[in-house]
């Protein structure tokens, strides 16, 4: 059963300098998001499998009852020389079939990190052309905060047979060689990292270099998300403001330090404020970092983290 749910959702306005004021609401229109209280009227159906995309160890402490575990590196292909890279096809069929997931399902997903995590697994099941997606708002805190059931116990499961499509589209998609393309032309590059990252201040672990893909313009991820308060969406005409930058005839192609962020602005483009020609540099600074031979820019000392 395909539960594409457009819901209405009104969110909370917060931000880091000023206490949550409860009469300011914003209106989010998504087939991709479902509320806590939503999910409590469907989650008794067979059909519908919770994924906690958070590390293990969390999970393990406590979970949405009778949701299945998923961490980032379940989801990557170990083949490659750098980390990060999105997990084939058949990897992911059978990594749901392990789980008890069949292609009639509806997956929702979702982490306690403003949905950065859960964006990655929504990313990569969207180029693979499945569709039968929600990502919870809130998380895991809106879902206690309305009594919903969690508990530690790790469901039974039975493997099934999970299918995707022949030929997916792989509609966010983002290669290294596009971006080298992209390079050449108008096609706009957003970095979704931190400053530090951005300005090359900061490497952090897995990047081979600081710096930046040349041309980039940055605007970071957390900026979409209440990220010292609630975690939530920020209203949609904040979100308008935020990328005003970016014409939305643009194409564009992000990028962060593995895709995982970038998945996240990529799901705020696409779904939140209609842009058309948005995709994700799979590898991200992870890949591009690893090749001596690709142009990168800096602007500071680099630290290592």
């Amino acid at each position: 059963m395909n539960w594409r749910i457009n819901i209405i959702v009104f969110l909370l306005i917060n931000s880091a300098c000023k206490p949550e004021k409860e009469n300011e609401t914003a209106v989010f229109e998504s087939a991709y998001l479902i509320s806590a209280n939503e999910l409590k009227t469907i989650i008794q159906q067979p059909n519908i499998k919770i994924i906690d995309f958070r590390k293990k160890e969390h999970y393990k402490n406590e979970h949405i009852e009778g949701a299945l575990n998923l961490w980032r590196t379940d989801i990557e292909d170990t083949t490659y020389p750098y980390s990060g890279i999105m997990a084939g096809k058949k990897q992911i069929e059978d990594l749901f079939g392990k789980l008890g997931i069949q292609t009639e399902d509806t997956i929702v997903i979702y982490d306690d990190n403003g949905l950065c995590e859960a964006s990655r697994l929504w990313w990569i099941l969207q180029n693979y052309d499945f569709e039968n997606i929600n990502l919870l708002l809130g998380g895991i805190s809106v879902w206690k905060s309305i009594n919903g059931h969690v508990n530690s116990e790790i469901p039974k499961v039975e493997t099934t047979v999970f299918k995707l499509k022949a030929n997916p589209k792989m509609r966010y998609y983002a290669s290294k060689e596009q971006v080298i393309e992209a390079l050449k032309n108008n096609t706009v590059i957003l970095d979704t990292r931190n400053e530090d990252e951005f300005s090359g201040k900061q490497q952090k672990k897995g990047a081979y270099k600081a710096g930046r893909i040349p041309k980039s313009i940055h605007i970071d991820w957390v900026e979409a998300i209440n990220y010292s308060g609630n975690k939530k969406f920020k209203p949609i005409k904040d979100l308008e403001k935020i990328y005003s930058k970016i014409n939305k005839n643009d194409s564009i192609i992000l990028y962060c330090h593995s895709g995982v962020r970038s998945a996240h602005t990529t799901f705020v483009l696409t779904q939140l404020l209609g842009y058309k020609n948005v995709t994700n540099y799979d590898g991200s600074w992870t890949e591009w970092s690893y090749f001596n031979d690709l142009p990168f820019e800096s602007d500071s000392i680099t630290l290592t983290q």
